[in-house]
């Protein structure tokens, strides 16, 4: 995410109200058993914690990195409200607690075979060439036989108009999932039409694309 892209998230979540909720995601709970109990999990792009804290409360060691400063003092906050251990260094993560990290995803250095699981939800407003840089870099931090949880907007999604980017190159269909996860044993990959509730930020009939995939081991 570019530093004016930061910018305008910090302003964004500059308010007191939790822009999506402090509700996890749907797709999340419903996949979270595919996950290893106990298991260290990047939240990337986590926002203002309402995915990474809920994985740390169903016991998982979460690593929750996002760009936003703003965004990640409100993931704390919740983390707080919620009873969930807050640590400060990686290295200090054990089942039950949560690392927040604040660094811009572009920038970031991403580990290498360190997380039982990658999850990503709604992180859609990276541009294809950086997309495509950090869907490579979600591979590369799985262990082998972790799993990769994405969840996004489709290209229909505009028609409906109830949140996410408006530019179709942000936006996503299963061939372009397909692709660039094909190193990864698919378990799911399907696009259907659902009513979303998460905040203001994301709220109605919405155009959605989902993929779990297994890091195969070699």
């Amino acid at each position: 995410m570019a530093t004016p892209d930061l910018q305008a998230w910090n302003t964004r979540f500059a308010q007191d109200a939790y822009i999506f909720g402090t509700e996890p995601n749907a797709f999340l709970v419903r996949s979270a058993s595919h996950l290893q109990a106990g298991g260290r999990v990047l939240a990337v792009a986590d926002g203002e914690g309402r995915n990474g804290v809920w994985l740390a409360q169903q016991g998982f060691a979460v690593h929750a990195v996002d760009g936003s400063k703003v965004a990640v003092a409100k993931s704390m906050a919740l983390a707080k409200e919620r009873g969930v251990s807050a640590v400060y260094s990686a290295d200090a993560l054990v089942p039950g607690s949560i690392f927040h990290e604040c660094a811009d995803t572009d920038a970031w250095v991403w580990p290498t075979q360190a997380f039982d699981a990658v999850v990503g939800i709604f992180i859609q407003f990276t541009k294809p060439a950086a997309r495509e840089a950090m869907f490579g870099k979600m591979i590369q931090a799985l262990k082998p036989d972790g799993v990769l949880l994405l969840e996004g907007y489709h290209l229909r999604q505009p028609e409906y108009g109830t949140g996410g980017p408006t530019a179709l190159d942000q936006l996503y269909d299963i061939d372009l999932l397909a692709a660039a996860f094909e190193s990864l044993e698919r378990l799911e990959l399907r696009e259907y039409d659902q009513e979303v509730d998460e905040g203001d930020g994301h709220r109605g009939m919405s155009a959605l694309v989902d993929f779990i995939g297994r890091a195969r081991i070699s």
